[in-house]
């Protein structure tokens, strides 16, 4: 039985099923990342940097879901991995942007066609014009909630 106004059957409840999701997405990649000793945040960084370079630990920080003290280890691990290296001296300001090296490229597109996998495992069963329409719903639901999405 539920309660007027509240979300009714968590089954059917699109936050619920949301999260639940998620949950099953990141564990599919870590298992699918764990033989390359890779975690989910070290490929989110890595994939990020490789799309985005120059990004700053706060902006890494934010786009994988972690604190910057989360990220500033994560970076520390790839540096010390050789995947990514960060100058010993800001160029400007505080920030030492990371670059993806070539080794950490290798490893990238190793954990990319991973998680690839993993994403079309998930996405089998819909059509390309319902991905799609998941997509651009998933990107509706974000711009919604975040007044910075967009």
């Amino acid at each position: 039985m539920s309660r007027a106004g509240g979300v009714g059957d968590v089954d059917r409840a699109v936050g619920y099923v949301l999260k639940q999701a998620a949950t099953v997405l990141r564990g599919a990649m870590e298992t699918a990342l764990r033989p390359m000793g890779m975690t989910v945040s070290q490929y989110a960084c890595l994939e990020l940097l490789d799309q985005r370079p120059g990004s700053s630990v706060a902006d890494l920080a934010r786009a994988t879901f972690v604190t910057r003290q989360a990220m500033t280890g994560v970076l520390a691990g790839l540096q010390e991995r050789g995947w990514v290296t960060r100058p010993a001296l800001a160029p400007h300001g505080r920030a030492l942007p990371a670059t993806v090296t070539g080794e950490g490229r290798r490893r990238l597109g190793e954990a990319s066609t991973a998680v690839a996998r993993v994403q079309e495992r998930m996405l089998a069963g819909l059509e390309p014009a319902r991905r799609e329409r998941l997509l651009a719903d998933l990107q509706a639901c974000v711009a919604a909630l975040d007044p910075d999405a967009g």
